[in-house]
Parts: C-alpha cells; sequence; structure tokens
C-alpha cells in the first residue's frame, strides 16, 4: 500500500519508518512511461522507493507553462501503487517554498547550466538543482533515478550531487519511446494530430545522426527538411557534458518546438568512421 504525505514532518516520518536501501524518482506528475520505467528500476534496486510529486515553480520562466503544466494527482498515485512505491512526496508549493520563490538560497548550476537548455530557458537550471537539492535533503536517499531524455538535466544533477558532496547514487533511464517513436514526455497531451507528425522529425533526426559519421549534419539535414518545427538547438557534447570530441562516443541533443509545445530528445552518437 502506498503512503501518501504531503507535509515535511509526514515525510519525515514515514522517511524514519523505511527498511534497508531507499531509492527516490523526483518527478512533476503527469506520470507516464517513462516515469515507469524509472520506478521499476528504483523497486527492483533497493528495499524502499520513495515518488516525489512537484511541479516546481522554480524552473518555469515567464510566458512558460506552469499554470497549464498536468496536474492529475489521482492517476498518479495508481501508478505509484502499481509500480510498488512505498511513499509519495505531494507536497504544496508553500511547503517546500515557506518564504515564497524568491527568499531562498539557490544551488547555480555553473557554466554548462548557461548552454543549450540553459540558453534558451534562463534560470531552469537554478530551479531544478534547487529542488533537487531539497528533495534529496527531505527523502534521504541512497539511489536517485532520473531518465536520460533530460540529459544536461542529469549532467547538472550529477556534478550537484559529486560537487555538494550528497553520497547519492545517480542512475540513468534509458530513454522510453511512444510507438512512433517520439520521446516520452508529459508535454506530449499538448500535441495536435499535425504537430505530433511534425514533433517526429526529432526522432527520425536522432535516428539519422546514430547511423551517420557526422551526426551533427545528419541531424540538421532531417530537421530542416520540417519547417513547421521551430529548432531552439541541435548539438553534439561529450557523454559527461563536456565538449564534444574530434572522434568517438558522444551524445545528441535537440530541442525544439511543435506549436506551442516545447519537446526535447537526445541519444548517443559516434562521431568518426568507427573502421577508419
Amino acid at each position: 500500500m502506498t503512503l501518501l504525505v504531503h507535509t515535511r514532518a509526514d515525510l519525515a516520518r514515514a522517511r524514519t519508518a523505511l527498511p534497508g536501501t531507499v531509492a527516490v524518482v523526483p518527478t512533476m506528475g503527469a506520470l507516464h512511461e517513462g516515469h515507469r520505467a524509472n520506478l521499476r528500476r528504483a523497486r527492483e534496486a533497493a528495499d524502499s522507493v520513495i515518488a516525489t510529486i512537484f511541479v516546481n515553480p522554480l524552473q518555469f520562466g515567464p510566458g512558460e507553462d506552469l499554470d497549464r503544466y498536468p496536474r492529475t494527482l489521482d492517476a498518479d498515485l495508481a501508478v505509484c501503487e502499481a509500480e510498488g512505491v512505498d511513499v509519495v512526496f505531494a507536497p504544496v508549493e508553500s511547503e517546500l517554498y515557506p518564504n515564497g520563490r524568491t527568499a531562498l538560497t539557490t544551488v547555480q548550476a555553473g557554466p554548462d547550466g548557461d548552454i543549450l537548455e540553459g540558453a534558451c530557458r534562463p534560470g531552469f537550471f537554478t530551479g531544478v538543482l534547487t529542488v533537487v537539492a531539497k528533495l534529496f535533503h527531505l527523502t534521504d536517499p541512497d539511489l536517485a533515478y532520473f531518465g536520460e531524455k533530460d540529459f544536461q538535466q542529469l549532467a547538472m544533477i550529477r556534478r550537484m550531487v559529486r560537487d555538494l558532496d550528497f553520497g547519492i547514487e545517480i542512475v540513468a533511464v534509458e530513454t522510453v519511446r511512444d510507438a512512433d517513436g517520439l520521446a516520452e514526455s508529459s508535454r506530449n497531451v499538448y500535441l495536435s494530430e499535425v504537430e505530433r507528425a511534425a514533433a517526429l522529425a526529432i526522432p527520425h533526426a536522432v535516428r539519422a545522426a546514430q547511423n551517420s559519421p557526422d551526426p551533427l549534419a545528419a541531424a540538421e539535414k532531417i530537421l530542416a527538411d520540417e519547417p513547421s518545427l521551430a529548432v531552439d538547438y541541435v548539438a553534439v557534447r561529450a557523454e559527461d557534458f563536456g565538449e564534444a570530441p574530434e572522434a568517438g562516443p558522444a551524445r545528441l541533443l535537440i530541442a525544439a518546438k511543435a506549436g506551442t509545445t516545447r519537446l526535447i530528445d537526445n541519444a548517443p552518437v559516434l562521431i568518426g568512421d568507427p573502421d577508419a
């Protein structure tokens, strides 16, 4: 039976009662198959599992979709119950930010937080790292599970945990895709039929990149052929999110809008001809 708690005090009591190793899966709710994959991996590895559900206002910029972001707590609880989650922490905003959104100490991501997603969404990673740091302190986990779809976010969280000595193992879970190839996202529900058809250029570009010795050029060509898709960036970085190598394993990252819905994707790629 999954226990739902809304306050830090109730979470502390529930956390004390959990046996063995504890895994946490932080989410903003509207749970989909990607979240289920994270929960399953956590359930397989840990004695106890906590899921957090909180639509974090600090990571939304002006004009973004904070107010319309899907909030489906009852359905999310059913997913957590089915996946064997022990505790769900679903606080209101004032519980996590009792002094408001501006009167708090924040966690800065450093230079890598100002490129790609950080350049498109100023302040985004400050909001992400601040809430994740608070949730880590409140849940006190041994392990934390995040999807690879948000690859830059994953890299920033790994760096924060290392730099600030959190002592938590960060586990990445492979991106889950729908049958048509589109990466699972809570924002996919915004897409009209026409917009979804345009958005499929993103996974097509990912596949093309994975089959080319020049991943960036291959992805850019596919995306350029879909004029209704507004591309924010196409980039290649190292797997640790450093500068891309001249040759060898790397990571392709894409962000684009289909209509008003902003989608991101990424995949491992290989730069250069491995047989050369």
